[in-house]
């Protein structure tokens, strides 16, 4: 199961009653996956059935599975872009960009590869540089840890690349964020954020905890910060998240399923 979408699922009902604790129910009443889960899945659609990889087919798995589910909580713009006969990028530097993202970094043979599919999938809609740095940070912070040999190995090339290459500020903790943080749907405002709950993180569920304490748009940054965890996991980690596959209605489900299957034997 795909990291970002467990995130997605347990996050939903904290982006709006956002928690500064991470004592906290992972399921309750209201609980769903989101346009975070759609997207994300969508991705991984287009990496499954398009060898070329082309930009007119990822917008139109991105298109077809988000009519089929206009409910799951899109923006404004990204759901007109959704409904338009001629969608085209409309330069944003929101965090859509990077909560999608993971499949690609799961997909690739190397890393040069899946910076470059990773920029595709952002910039159909997140051609903003901002939009464009954050899902490459996130897919290089994947990859890391899909290839490195353990957590603390993961954490450190994170620590040691990330900051150098795209800028972003990893020297916080989660107990400096958390007292101000508030909700920030930007690349730049969230994407460092998550990965600092992922680097602080000692299993799964303690990622999805971190991610989900500090507030702000919740189900976002749980969906970033896991899909880098999951990129590597336990069996007690893929229990945790196969107790919340039956939240996809069956449409998604089948997609992820395919992927999980086909990734290990289809490369760019």
């Amino acid at each position: 199961m795909l990291g970002a979408v467990f995130g997605d699922i347990v996050g939903s009902t904290y982006e709006w009653n956002n928690v500064k604790t991470k004592d906290f129910r992972l399921e309750k009443s209201g609980t769903r996956y989101t346009d975070d889960s759609v997207m994300t899945l969508a991705v991984a659609k287009w990496l499954l059935e398009d060898s070329s990889h082309s930009e007119k087919y990822l917008v139109q798995c991105m298109q077809e599975l988000g009519k089929n589910d206009l409910g799951a909580g899109y923006g404004e713009r990204f759901r007109e872009w959704l409904l338009s006969k001629s969608p085209q990028p409309y330069n944003s530097w929101g965090n859509g960009s990077a909560m999608r993202v993971s499949p690609v970094a799961l997909y690739a043979s190397t890393l040069e590869d899946a910076l470059e599919l990773a920029r595709i999938t952002a910039s159909v809609t997140h051609n903003h540089p901002e939009g464009v740095k954050g899902a490459l940070a996130v897919a290089e912070c994947v990859f890391i840890r899909r290839e490195a040999a353990d957590l603390e190995t993961a954490k450190r090339e994170i620590q040691r690349t990330i900051p150098m290459k795209y800028g972003y500020n990893l020297g916080r903790t989660l107990d400096e964020i958390r007292p101000s943080y508030s909700f920030d749907v930007s690349c730049q405002g969230s994407v460092p954020e998550a990965i600092i709950a992922f680097l602080e993180s000692t299993s799964l569920e303690d990622c999805v905890r971190n991610a989900i304490s500090i507030g702000g748009d919740s189900d976002t940054i749980a969906a970033i910060a896991c899909s880098i965890y999951a990129a590597k996991t336990t069996s007690e980690d893929e229990e945790l998240m196969n107790r919340f596959e039956y939240y996809l209605p069956q449409d998604l489900m089948q997609i992820m399923e395919r992927f999980e299957k086909q990734v290990g034997k289809c490369r760019f």
